[in-house]
């Protein structure tokens, strides 16, 4: 397929989409959650800061708000805090705080971009004018990339502005110069991407877009809390070794948080590349079997 060719159908699938208000809604979702979870993680990043300001203060001059603290409680309180509670990590939480719901949103972008031609019957006519449905599903991917990178940037810029002003009020700067901060803000970017097209092949494979929306919203919501249980199950019960804990990954949901988080999101949490090769086997997985199943499957 040439350069020309993919270009009129991206534009062809953004078309659909702006005659509709489903932009307007999902975009719309993006701001509204991204502003929750920013408010979330800027008083939980507030209640941290403090104290680990006091842990800096006091391993610096030894001493508690003026009051000398006796070399016992001080080595206690020392022992207490981890780089958890440095501004690095909180700036990494604040400015991907429209993560949790933004990737869903992402995915649900994807379906709606494959089953809106099957909800609103014009699958046929589609693949019609373009008798090659791997062009038009080529055509459909790129314009979930883009729109899951615009759902990213929306958020991206309400998260950092917001957070950008709050660090500098509690005295840490913006921290954006960080290399932590700066890969997981890139890294939120490429869940995004993933989960966009993930999104366009659960929707291929199901075509059905309420039950596509559905059962994506079920597992990307259900699933990292039910890996957390089951893994801790096996843990307990079946294997007792730790390694098992971290196979908790192979959850898409969980996949994402490993693969941007500036620390490990639980004590077997693996290194941030595993949480990102897991997610692009699965986009690779439902791209790939999402456009086989829809080659053979006739459209009427």
């Amino acid at each position: 397929m040439s350069t020309a060719t993919l270009k009129r159908l991206t534009r062809t699938e953004l078309f659909k989409l702006r005659t509709t208000n489903i932009w307007v809604l999902f975009f719309a979702a993006s701001v509204i959650t991204s502003v929750i979870n920013l408010i979330v993680n800027i008083f939980n990043a507030h209640s941290l800061l403090k104290p680990f300001n006091d842990y800096v203060t006091l391993r610096t001059h030894g001493h508690y708000h003026g009051v000398a603290v006796p070399a016992d409680l001080k080595a206690r309180m020392l022992g207490d805090w981890t780089a958890g509670h440095s501004a690095v990590t909180q700036a990494s939480a604040i400015y991907t705080s429209g993560q949790l719901i933004g990737l869903l949103l992402a995915c649900l972008l994807g379906i709606v971009v494959v089953t809106s031609e099957f909800q609103q019957l014009t699958a046929t006519s589609t693949f019609l004018t373009t008798p090659r449905r791997g062009d038009v599903i080529r055509g459909k991917l790129v314009a979930a990339v883009i729109l899951g990178a615009a759902a990213w940037v929306i958020s991206s810029v309400i998260c950092v502005v917001a957070g950008a002003v709050f660090l500098h009020f509690e005295g840490h700067g913006a921290q954006l110069s960080h290399g932590i901060v700066l890969r997981s803000l890139i890294l939120n970017l490429v869940a995004y991407l993933l989960w966009a097209v993930v999104g366009v092949g659960f929707g291929a494979l199901l075509r059905n877009q309420l039950v596509a929306t559905i059962s994506a919203t079920v597992v990307y919501l259900v699933g990292a809390g039910a890996a957390s249980a089951i893994f801790d199950l096996l843990n307990t019960y079946v294997i007792k070794q730790n390694w098992i804990l971290s196979v908790q990954t192979i959850v898409p949901s969980v996949a994402s948080t490993v693969m941007i988080s500036a620390t490990k999101p639980f004590d077997q949490s693996p290194a941030s590349w595993v949480g990102a090769l897991v997610l692009i086997g699965y986009a690779v997985l439902f791209g790939t079997w999402g456009l086989r199943k829809l080659n053979r499957t006739d459209i009427g």
